[in-house]
């Protein structure tokens, strides 16, 4: 089944507005300048506020500019990004942070710094993996790059800073990098989306990386016996036929876990699998902004479907897959945070199947949703292009 794409140029800026979604020139990345003294930080809550019509108890930690994900280090700190470029260095309890690196990126649309997770071996190698937009001939492109947190505990910075991966080809226009991070469980293996940057068929194409998932090696290369490079794929892609990926993650069976942005309607949460076709833009359960009709999923088109789907949107943001103490209700359930939905979602994981759980309003666009040391859920506020504060949830009773 066919549609007509003659819309596309008019649907691409009305994509981020309708759908709440989120450039840069190429320069080396330089290593942080020397570090200057910490900044003082909002002191946290000293106790979580009950959230109404939540089961749980808010206490605000930091406020930071446009952040967009953050990662915890083994000491508790904690690395945060700032859509403009800066990664910070957090205390445990929020009150000072330090920029260890500024990171050349331009931070129009959905462009800027963007995930940061650890390496597996962070104990011994001491790497941090990131990703962020960036230009080059013939447009913009999402960008795979890692560094090595170098010096004493509390002067560090992220020095040694390399490129592993840029998305393939460039386009031009400011939506849909993706660019999310998972290693799997083994630690062989990079997991990287690529967003189909508002382009819809660039998800089919064989010869580039958009609206992809890529296994690669730590070392950012194509990993070995990836399904689709016989098909003529680049060696790289793991899964296409996606949209906008942001959020992506592991669950305790080692099934992965992917959500994205669909149009108007039809965000998904999707099982990915090896080899298979997610049928953007042919399929969705969603229709064009035009309000034009997109064929839904239907058994025997040859797509994978997604196992959970939203109508009317949530935008999905970071994806959490809890594994916790402090929670344990909802031990193996996934967490999303609702950017245009202002909510945090909760869904239901049996297997290899999902299903919606709990939608929370929590009266700000949520960005990310991580899983704390203490087993708390901590989601930053998507600011847009202005604040956004870092909130510890925890049982209100």
């Amino acid at each position: 089944m066919l549609y007509r794409l003659a819309f596309a140029a008019v649907a691409l800026s009305a994509a981020a507005a309708c759908n709440g979604e989120d450039s840069a020139a190429v320069q080396p990345i330089a290593d942080a300048p020397a570090a200057p003294a910490p900044t003082p930080s909002p002191s946290p809550s000293p106790s979580g506020t009950p959230v109404a019509g939540t089961p749980f108890a808010r206490a605000v930690i930091a406020d930071f500019d446009a952040p967009w994900a953050m990662t915890f280090l083994p000491d508790r700190r904690m690395l945060v990004t700032e859509k403009k470029g800066d990664l910070l260095l957090v205390a445990a309890d929020g009150a000072t942070r330090r920029t260890i690196a500024t990171i050349d990126v331009g931070s129009a649309g959905q462009g800027g710094l963007m995930d940061v997770v650890l390496a597996p071996d962070f104990a011994t190698s001491k790497r941090v993996y990131f990703s962020y937009s960036a230009a080059g001939q013939g447009g913009k492109g999402v960008v795979l790059a890692r560094g090595v947190l170098s010096g004493d505990a509390g002067p560090e910075r992220l020095a040694s800073i390399e490129t592993l991966y840029r998305a393939t080809p460039l386009v031009t226009g400011d939506g849909h990098y993706s660019g999310r991070i998972a290693f799997s469980p083994d630690g062989q293996y990079l997991f990287f989306t690529n967003g189909e940057r508002q382009k819809f068929t660039p998800a089919q194409d064989k010869t580039g990386s958009l609206g992809k998932v890529l296994r690669l090696t730590p070392d950012g290369k194509p990993a070995a016996n990836n399904p689709l490079a016989a098909q003529g794929f680049l060696p790289e892609v793991w899964s296409y036929g996606h949209r906008n990926l942001l959020g992506i993650a592991f669950d305790a069976q080692g099934n992965l876990w992917q959500q994205e942005m669909g149009p108007k309607g039809g965000d998904e949460l999707n099982l990915v699998l090896p080899g298979r076709n997610y049928g953007w833009p042919n399929v969705s359960n969603g229709s064009n902004y035009d309000g034009s009709d997109i064929p839904d999923h239907a058994p025997g088109d040859g797509y994978e479907a997604p196992k959970a789907w939203w109508n009317p949107v949530i935008s999905p943001g970071g994806l959490m897959i809890y594994s916790g103490d402090l929670f344990p209700q909802y031990k193996g359930d996934a967490f999303i945070g609702g950017l245009s939905s202002q909510s945090l979602v909760r869904v239901d994981l049996n297997g290899t199947n999902a299903s919606k759980g709990d939608q929370w309003s929590v009266g700000a666009r949520i960005r990310e949703v991580e899983q704390g040391p203490d087993g708390a859920i901590y989601v930053l506020e998507d600011g847009g292009d202005s604040q956004g504060r870092l909130l510890r949830l925890t049982p209100a009773s």
